[in-house]
């Protein structure tokens, strides 16, 4: 379960944010009602979705990237070479360039809360540090501080009995790897649950559902998803899975003969294709194929209902970025109703629907935007923070007027936009 996640110089975010599932203590009679959308865990409570509003180019986007890059750093980074590069790039204004980046995630795994920080270059990790909640005191697993001296004794610092030889992985750890990443490849235990959390837990976007991976999904839901198509409006009665193998060809090699290029003969390979085939309440005896006869929508909504299934079943996260794209206001809502009506799951995505800026449907802590600052950073809020802000009042209406700030200033008169052409 993701409790919180902080990070700061990344992409547009300069100065830190966080993202908090952390419930605030709201007592209103609107709170009340939403009592499904959190859920309650060790005592505490906690927000079962949350969504993510603002203009364009305002760093929506880039809170989604963080936790990508976040987690892939953390599962791959073994795997780095000398010299290899971190696929990101730093707040580029007021010298933040060649500052670290850094980001925080808490979370449970196992019944325990863990808090996990790294910072980095884009050349190198500079810390990086684990520690976990054995009660209210937080207790300290390892720290690694690659600033304040050459030898690794000097660099990590292990808490008592976590890991069997601590200093055989840091020994074994580049500088542009996490050390969790490769204590969890050299058997060490604490840092598979580690691993596993962000391997297991959670989604970041919807995969493609052309792989076997989505095959798998949907073999194990597809009742499950025929149901929620059917509650989603969709006519779809059936849907098969047809696995294909098929010749394409192979790009030609060329041959250098004197100072002509000759290509080879041209030859084939296999691959196999992915195919889900639908079935209409019209008609039983026709099959459509979902990637080219379905519309964008169909497509969308099974691609979000065959993640969201697994993910609502089995407490998990899904991290998604402008989920409701090619969707219905009705159906972004049967989607974010799905996550509020199972026991724990948890979803945080973008989106441009002002309809879900609503306090009959969202609690104001979990109604978040983004808003570019004077320095063309990113700013993070949520509803929650404008004290002035009463349930009565239509969220919705107040974001469009530009109460909240997170709304572009266009300049949009049909005569200004006639004096744009003439010029």
């Amino acid at each position: 379960m993701l409790l919180k996640f902080s990070l700061s110089n990344f992409f547009s975010i300069k100065d830190e944010i966080t993202v908090d599932f952390r419930a605030e203590n709201i007592s209103t009679k609107n709170a009340k009602e939403l009592s499904d959308n959190i859920f309650i865990c060790n005592g505490k409570k906690y927000l079962k979705t949350i969504g993510v509003f603002g203009p364009n180019a305002s760093g929506k986007s880039s809170i989604i990237k963080a936790l990508a890059f976040c987690y892939q750093t953390i599962l791959y980074s073994h795997l780095n070479n000398n010299g290899s590069v971190f696929n990101f790039m730093p707040f580029k204004f007021d010298g933040y360039h060649e500052k670290p980046s850094s980001f925080s995630i808490n979370f449970i795994q196992n019944e325990v809360e863990y808090e996990y920080s790294f910072s980095l270059t884009r050349e190198e990790i500079v810390s990086e540090s684990l520690y976990y909640y054995p009660g209210k005191r937080k207790a300290k697993i390892f720290t690694r501080n690659e600033q304040v001296g050459k030898r690794k004794d000097e660099i990590y610092s292990f808490g008592e009995g976590y890991f069997i030889k601590p200093f055989d992985v840091a020994n074994s750890t580049s500088r542009n790897s996490l050390f969790i990443s490769r204590a969890s490849q050299m058997d060490r235990e604490l840092a598979k649950v580690i691993y596993n959390f962000f391997l297991k837990n959670s989604f970041i976007g919807v995969p493609k559902i052309s792989t076997s991976y989505a095959v798998s999904l949907f073999k194990e839901n597809k009742q499950l998803l025929l149901k929620a198509l059917q509650m989603a409006d969709s006519d779809i009665v059936d849907i098969s899975v047809k696995q294909e193998k098929i010749n394409v060809p192979i790009p030609p090699a060329y041959l250098q003969i004197g100072t002509a290029a000759i290509p080879s003969i041209p030859a084939m390979q296999h691959e196999t294709i992915v195919r889900f085939l639908t079935v209409h309440k019209k008609n039983n005896s026709i099959h459509f194929d979902l990637f080219s006869e379905e519309s964008d929508g169909t497509i969308q909504i099974f691609s979000l209902l065959l993640v969201l299934l697994d993910v609502c079943k089995n407490g998990k996260s899904l991290i998604v970025d402008e989920f409701d794209q090619s969707l219905h206001t009705e159906l972004a809502e049967f989607i974010v109703n799905m996550v509020h009506a199972s026991k724990n799951a948890q979803l945080l995505f973008t989106s441009h629907n002002t309809n879900l800026i609503n306090v009959k449907k969202f609690r104001r802590d979990q109604i978040c935007f983004t808003n570019k600052k004077e320095d063309a950073s990113t700013d993070f809020y949520s509803l929650y923070d404008f004290k002035d802000f009463r349930e009565n009042m239509d969220a919705e209406k107040g974001y469009l007027q530009g109460r909240f700030d997170a709304v572009p200033y266009t300049s949009s008169s049909i005569d200004l936009i006639k004096k744009l052409f003439r010029e």
